[in-house]
């Protein structure tokens, strides 16, 4: 399994995600606390939404992160208000290559996962099979994240005339719904994790779900208040205040400071103007 974490809210520095928490991704690629294997050290990605852009921008390496200095260079002086961060522990069977590091984009959408879908590569021909030749074209890895992320673009493509919000809803829904549905149809027994992260940029939704009743739910966490900062070391969030508000989704806290809140299994995190659960 991986660890990711997603920041939307005022400009901040990718440093401020990465590597500045006690315990950020940087650190969690090589000392997760809610894994039970600790290291996350094959590849690692980070996107984010530069000014005036409306695509995000990518940086993807297959080494370890604590192992990137491309990686420290980078985050230390870009800014931005949408960061999204990953690091990969692969699925047993997938390759480790740059192609199968997340995250993912398409035009303004950035994707990534933590989990696995169960029976995946009994599964794989089917939903291959369901995709349009456009969007199988687009597939350029070998991983069932991607695949994943096929069937959320054509969901998301289909729903063009829902507000922003509603339409990445629902793209994310349908896709963990037909993934699910290949997955029954495969026959397999093996349970399928399913950790998503779909972005525009200006708003997002984070699932944490798993397709097994008695099966725990891989790890997630939000944080939100007014304004997220680091200062000499030391990450926290800022109390809610008037004004634009910073939300953090993450693997694990990255931080010790308090509100960070678990979300609860099978259940979305809508980020917009406010949070919504159900």
């Amino acid at each position: 399994m991986c660890r990711f974490a997603l920041y939307l809210g005022e400009d901040i520095t990718l440093s401020s995600l990465v590597t500045e928490p006690v315990y950020s991704i940087l650190h969690q690629s090589f000392h997760s606390h809610e894994r039970e294997e600790p290291l996350n050290g094959d590849g690692f990605g980070i996107a984010w939404y530069p000014p005036m852009f409306a695509e995000p921008a990518i940086l993807k390496e297959v080494k370890p992160a604590w192992n990137s200095r491309n990686l420290l260079s980078v985050a230390k002086v870009t800014r931005s208000h949408c960061l999204l961060a990953h690091i990969r522990a692969a699925t047993p069977g997938l390759p480790v290559t740059q192609l199968n590091c997340h995250p993912f984009s398409s035009g303004e959408l950035s994707f990534m996962h933590n989990g696995t879908v169960g029976g995946f590569l009994g599964l794989k021909h089917r939903l291959v099979k369901e995709l349009e030749e456009s969007t199988f074209l687009e597939i350029e890895g070998s991983t069932d994240s991607e695949h994943v992320f096929a069937l959320v673009k054509e969901a998301w493509a289909a729903a063009a005339e829902a507000p922003a919000m509603a339409r990445l809803e629902k793209a994310l829904r349908d896709g963990i719904e037909r993934v699910e549905a290949l997955r029954l149809d495969s026959g397999t027994d093996e349970p399928s994790l399913l950790n998503l992260v779909l972005c525009d940029g200006q708003r997002a939704v984070i699932s944490r779900f798993v397709s097994e009743a008695s099966m725990p739910a891989n790890s997630l966490y939000v944080h939100r208040g007014h304004r997220y900062v680091c200062e000499d070391g030391v990450c926290r969030m800022l109390a809610c205040g008037e004004g634009a508000g910073a939300v953090i989704v993450a693997s694990e806290p990255l931080s010790e400071d308090a509100g960070w809140e678990r979300v609860e299994r099978n259940h979305l995190v809508l980020i917009d103007q406010e949070i919504i659960w159900f």
